[in-house]
Formats: structure tokens, sequence, C-alpha cells
């Protein structure tokens, strides 16, 4: 699969199990003041998938204790608000990105050696929905509605 798709694609990363974030708020943010004055717009992005149920609680074990390198590439991505839902057998990711190059932004996330490790170990879980678009493992999905 392309990586820079697989990385847009980057559910299988910390979308952010509940845990992940009230880990990680005891933590200093990665997250530099400059950045969220600098850029101004806000890309939000929705993904679902299927998770496999025999590999489900494997999945949730993953996001429950990412890999802090996983965490800081998402941060040096510029995603922010990164967070997984589960419903009966699918994975609804959201994040907002923040930067100014979402295509390279992506292609070094999917250079990063610890974050490719990270992917051999949860895209087995999940299995990638019939709908989705050629290329994708993540289907997007169109948002529909936004309130700030």
């Amino acid at each position: 699969m392309n990586l820079f798709l697989k990385t847009i694609l980057i559910g299988t990363l910390s979308f952010g199990v509940i845990s992940c974030d009230q880990q990680n708020k005891e933590k200093e943010s990665p997250i530099k003041e400059e950045n969220l004055t600098t850029n101004k717009e806000v890309k939000r992005y929705g993904w679902v998938i299927k998770v496999k149920p025999e590999k489900l609680d494997y999945y949730k074990e993953l996001h429950a204790n990412p890999w802090p390198e996983v965490l800081e590439q998402i941060s040096k991505s510029n995603i922010r608000n990164y967070s997984i839902y589960l419903k009966d057998d699918h994975l609804f990711g959201y994040f907002e990105y923040t930067g100014n190059d979402f295509a390279g932004d992506m292609a070094k996330m999917a250079e990063d050696s610890v974050t490719r490790q990270w992917w051999k170990e949860t895209d087995p879980c999940q299995e990638p929905l019939d709908s989705r678009k050629e290329g994708e493992w993540w289907a997007s999905m169109e948002e529909v509605f936004h309130h700030d």
C-alpha cells in the first residue's frame, strides 16, 4: 500500500483511546504556543475501519499504552485532538490537522521507523471497508456538520 495514503489513514496510530489522553495530560505538552497562534485554519478528518473481533483486546491494549515515540511523531506531524471511538465492530477516528503542508507532514510520518513498526502491530487488527476509496486503508468520512 502507498505509504502516503497509509499515513493519511493513520487511525492505527493512537487515535487516542481515552487512557492515552489521560496519561498524557500529566506530561508537558510538546505543542509550542506559536504553533497554536500562527495556524489559523484547522482541517478536520474522520475515518472508519472494522476491527477484527479476535484482535480487539490487543488493539485496545496497544492504545492504552501507546509508544511515546509514536505520540511524539503525531504531534510533530501537526495532528491534534486525535481520537478513536469503537462501536460494535467499527473504529471511528477523528483528528485535526493544524499544519501548512499535510502531504509533507504525512510523508515524514510514513518515513518514521517507529511509526512503521507500530503499524505492523496495529494493521493486523483491522479490516478495511469494501466501500473505501482506492488506496485507502481507513475509509474517509464526509463531514456533514461541525460547530465550534
